[in-house]
């Protein structure tokens, strides 16, 4: 891997090219070139025939340096560094920062190309790409472009390790809708490649993620907790947002079954006998004729608890 370092660390994920799959795509570009400018010259001399010899020696030099050199620089400038040769191979040219290459870069790898590669037969080129460390040839060097695999191995992706036990719902409560996409993404890389840097490296890398989505939450990062797990703690919890979201249909927020802790078993207790109170009937309003029942055994109300007025 390249051992260049951006702001958003993707440069971790910068492969150089070696010189086999370099000079395979070269052959392809350069198959190309020869088969165009083969037929362009052709038509040339079709349409030319009447010409004298000076204008056609001179339309011929201006198909080859239009079709062999301008053609190659036109293709990196409007593909962003992918010709059909490394397109085929999987091979893009970027800057020194990684960033897509422009036409002054473009421009100035195809004319020392033409020095390095054309009039010297690829010698110089392979040399030069054999004793850099990076794979580059001399226009690289001079345009300060480098020469990457788009194709990296699924393989080559790190594991991303889940936060402590002890943080598992800690940040539930934060506003991550400020957080770009773009800073997810650093903080994804770098959980997945923080094995593979230095020791101080990492850990100041951490402590600058973690410090700018801090500041786009709104809160600090606790004393206690270390830039690492904070940064793994807030993935997760985003994560963990985007899943309930896409499929659980919840509003996105903290989730109160996943956060609570576990309940102590309740043992059920049978509720309390209460004793029925005795139900005395209403008295028949005044002016009633109606008699009470007889009672049972001749005392009055011994049967249904109601005792006459006097």
């Amino acid at each position: 891997m390249s051992e260049l370092v951006t702001g958003e660390a993707v440069a971790l994920e910068l492969r150089p090219a070696r010189l086999p799959s370099r000079a395979l795509a070269v052959l392809l570009d350069l198959a190309v070139a020869v088969a165009v400018y083969i037929a362009v010259t052709i038509a040339l001399v079709a349409s030319t025939a009447s010409l004298d010899m000076a204008a056609q020696t001179a339309l011929s030099i201006a198909v080859f340096v239009l079709v062999l050199v301008g053609g190659p620089i036109a293709v990196e400038t409007l593909s962003h560094g992918r010709s059909l040769g490394k397109m085929a191979c999987g091979l893009r040219v970027v800057r020194d920062d990684g960033g897509p290459i422009r036409f002054r870069h473009a421009l100035v790898r195809g004319l020392i190309g033409v020095i390095e590669i054309l009039m010297t037969f690829g010698v110089v080129a392979c040399i030069a790409s054999l004793v850099s460390a990076r794979g580059r040839r001399l226009g690289d060097v001079f345009a300060g472009t480098l020469v990457v695999r788009e194709r990296v191995p699924v393989a080559s992706a790190g594991f991303i390790p889940p936060p402590p036990p002890w943080l598992a719902g800690r940040f539930s409560g934060l506003d991550l809708s400020a957080v770009p996409d773009e800073l997810w993404l650093a903080v994804r890389q770098y959980l997945a490649r923080m094995g593979q840097l230095d020791a101080r490296v990492g850990w100041a890398m951490a402590e600058r993620l973690a410090a700018d989505v801090a500041a786009r939450t709104g809160a600090p990062v606790p004393q206690e907790v270390p830039p690492p797990a904070y940064l793994a703690a807030v993935l997760q919890e985003r994560q963990a947002r985007e899943a309930r979201r896409a499929f659980g249909g919840a509003a996105v927020g903290p989730d109160p079954a996943a956060t609570a802790s576990p309940l102590p078993p309740v043992t059920p207790v049978a509720p309390p006998v209460i004793p029925a109170a005795p139900v005395t009937p209403a008295p028949p309003p005044p002016g009633s004729s109606a008699a009470p029942p007889a009672p049972s055994d001749g005392r009055p109300g011994s049967g249904t608890g109601f005792v006459p007025p006097a």
